[in-house]
This record gives C-alpha cells, structure tokens and sequence, in this order.
C-alpha cells in the first residue's frame, strides 16, 4: 500500500483507489485488479519501440478496465515504506531521460548475458525509483522487462519469479544496492537457458 501526500485518486476517507467497479473493500479491489490485468497480460501488447510513450500504453493496456488515469503519470507524492519516490513534477524528465539513455544503448540489443542483466537491472532501478504510476508501477515493470528481453535476444524464465524476492530486490536497489536485481534477473536468465529440451518422438 502506498502513502500518498494527496489522495485525490482515493475514494474520501479511504485509501482505496477509485475504480471503473466502484469497489469500495480493497480486498475486492486486489481480486479484481489481478484477475483482470492477468487477463490483459496473456493479449497481444500495445505494438512500440520501447519508448517512454510505449511504456504508458502497456500500462494503459494492461490496467485499462480498472483505472480511468491508466497510463497516465501521477500527479501525487508518493511513499513506500521510507521510499519517497520521485516527485510528480520531475517525472516526466526523469523518464524522458531514461528512456534516452535506453535508446542509446540501442535497448540491450547484441548484450551478453552478463551485460544483459546488469543493465537491464540498472534499468529497473532507476524505473522503480521514479515510480511514474499511481498504481501497477511494478508489473509494468516486469512486462516491459520482457519486451526488452527478447528485444535483446535474451529469454528469461519468469514463471521462476519468486514475487517477495523481487520486491527485496528493488527495496535493496532503491536503497542503493542493485546486487539482488542483478541476481535474480540472473537466475531468470541462467534457467531459461538451462531448461532441459523436451526429447523428439
């Protein structure tokens, strides 16, 4: 749960967000909002360059049935914890500048393994820290990080994902320590390229 300086997004004396449902219990909130981004996941993604602007649209598309500012930048301070994330007046630069430094990194593409992981979880990082959403920053995170995968010629085994290591991992690499993110996107990658083939009939 986020603390938020404002809450406009909430329904008044809640910290319930505003929904398309107009679901007032968060528990019913949190059933509705995973079943139908899971849903929203397994459809083909918004087509983009892994640009800034591709980035809101696979947030808009994969929360578009809950929010009406899906993929929309936030306009709240936010908090997690003792996280602050980055004000809402200096997102979109901080994500203008991001998505550059990507491009000009030519989105991974030709990366070794290695190079792969620790750049990509460099990436995260920075992304996690900005925070650009109101809510679903961190599986648009993990669906963009599969785009850029494969854009880069790279597989990783997300089915292997444990959900409470990754949130320790961007806690540690908001915190300043990016050495969890870069093995557990490893991991990812190492058992992808170590599944077993299945054996020809």
């Amino acid at each position: 749960m986020y603390d938020a300086v404002e809450n406009p997004y909430c329904y008044p004396g809640t910290t319930v967000l505003k929904n398309k449902l107009h679901l007032k219990r968060q528990v019913e909130l949190d059933s509705f909002e995973a079943e139908i981004t899971a849903q929203r996941a397994e459809e083909p993604l918004p087509a983009g360059r892994l640009t800034y602007s591709h980035y809101r649209a696979i947030h808009r598309h994969l929360f578009q049935d809950v929010y009406d500012w899906a993929g929309k930048i936030r306009t709240v301070r936010i908090s997690k914890g003792s996280s602050l994330f980055c004000f809402p007046e200096s997102i979109h630069r901080e994500m203008s500048n991001l998505f550059r430094t990507l491009a000009a990194q030519k989105h991974l593409k030709g990366a070794t393994p290695d190079e792969f992981v620790m750049k990509a979880a460099h990436f995260l990082a920075e992304l996690n820290a900005i925070h650009p959403f109101r809510e679903g920053n961190g599986r648009t995170q993990l669906t963009f990080l599969i785009l850029l995968a494969q854009t880069a010629g790279h597989s990783l085994a997300m089915e292997h994902l444990d959900p409470d290591r990754i949130m320790r991992a961007m806690i540690e690499s908001f915190d300043g320590s990016e050495d969890m993110l870069v093995r557990v996107l490893r991991e990812l990658l190492n058992a992808r390229n170590t599944r077993p083939k299945s054996k020809p009939r």
